[in-house]
């Protein structure tokens, strides 16, 4: 088989990739190496930047998000009984939506044989070959037998664990890595939220995040050590230590109910730099990962992505050898501002193994200066809903 782009990976990245290459006329293949049950199983992110939204649109595949999408003006920050909310709409003129990664991901999926978008659902072994070249290819197995891909360039969108990143060579990409010392614990359940806009607690007992999908599911997490498990966990157990560390006016309109799904996620910083080499590109995971405090993750996808479709069609209809020489720098620069400002909310709003009474008066008194400053919750805001493209 020949295309001018393969794409690895069906998550949101691959699949916008490929949706926006297929409606400038450019052939693109998707490999996913698991079964479209599956991919539309996992249980990711909820919070929508702009920059991800007016992609859908673009493609006019936004009827459903904007029918049972929910647009928030703001988010609130919690420390104790105290309640900062940050007005994003006010303070921006933006507002940031809130729907299911795994919606966004049905969409995509349910609308790409009409729109010519072939995905090759359990692409076993996949392996990148002549990255360096003008003629790289793709091999990998399925239903027995081996296949080869033809493209000229190939889009690594196959999340940190793909085979895409280990195809540049250690002498080339450098990672840039900060692991946190503790994970999330999050519950999934068919309740209503107890808060219309989403509340980041800091408690002494660790960091509480009062999240939804909808009007009717809510998704909360509380901040567990890296060796806790989810068998440690009961359902009521969870709820309660939930109540504790959100403020009381929060805890109040909890509503239990029992879990749909209910998982622990380790969190981690991670850059891998560049995003280019010779013929491949990476975008998402594949070159970066953010903890989930700042809801960057799929939004850094889909300016990756944007960055990436424009460069290639640039390439493919004008020759333009520049914005697919400038795609990993133009890439990283708003990368690394997202990265900050996750690991910046990361740091004020959890409690860490090794803070003493000084680390904690600093978020006291960082939670008392965004409190008191306009100029401090615009500069929040900002970065909430995303930095201009």
């Amino acid at each position: 088989m020949k295309t001018q782009i393969a794409i690895i990976g069906s998550g949101p990245a691959g699949l916008m990739l490929g949706h926006l290459l297929r409606q400038a006329g450019l052939d693109a293949v998707i490999l996913e190496r698991q079964t479209e049950e599956h991919v539309l199983s996992r249980i990711r992110a909820g919070v929508l930047e702009t920059v991800t939204t007016d992609i859908l649109e673009d493609l006019d595949i936004a009827d459903r998000l904007y029918t049972e999408g929910l647009p928030h003006d703001g988010f609130n920050l919690a420390d104790g009984e105290r309640l900062i909310r940050i007005d994003v709409k006010g303070l921006t003129g933006s507002h940031v939506m809130v729907y299911g990664q795994t919606e966004v991901t049905k969409d995509l999926i349910d609308a790409a044989p009409s729109r010519g978008l072939e995905i090759v659902w359990e692409a076993a072994d996949v392996a990148l070959h002549d990255v360096e070249s003008d003629a790289p290819y793709v091999t990998y197995k399925k239903d027995g037998a081996e296949h080869r891909i033809d493209a000229r360039f190939i889009a690594g969108c196959d999340g940190f664990h793909g085979p895409s990143r280990k195809a540049i060579p250690a002498s080339v990409g450098q990672p840039f890595e900060k692991v946190y010392p503790f994970g999330w614990l999050g519950i999934l359940s068919d309740v209503p939220p107890c808060n219309h806009e989403l509340i980041y607690a800091n408690h002494a007992n660790g960091f509480a995040l009062a999240s939804m999908r909808s009007m009717t599911r809510s998704r909360y997490y509380v901040q567990v050590p890296l060796t806790e498990t989810v068998e440690n966990w009961p359902d009521e157990k969870l709820w309660d230590e939930l109540c504790v560390r959100l403020p009381p006016e929060a805890a109040k309109n909890v509503k239990r109910g029992p879990a749909i799904e209910k998982s622990i996620a380790p969190l981690r910083s991670y850059v891998f730099e560049p995003m280019r080499h010779g013929s491949l590109f990476l975008a998402g995971d594949s070159a970066h990962i953010v903890p989930p405090t700042g809801a960057k993750g799929l939004n850094l996808a889909a300016s990756d992505v944007r960055y990436l479709s424009r460069a290639l069609i640039a390439w493919f209809e004008n020759n333009d050898q520049d914005a697919i020489v400038g795609y990993s720098d133009q890439a990283l620069a708003r990368v690394w501002k997202s990265e900050r400002f996750s690991w910046q909310l990361t740091m004020l709003m959890h409690r860490f193994p090794d803070d003493g009474p000084f680390d904690r008066r600093v978020q006291v008194a960082e939670l008392d200066y965004v409190a008191s400053s306009e100029a401090a919750q615009r500069t929040i805001a900002e970065n909430y809903i995303g930095l201009p493209l």
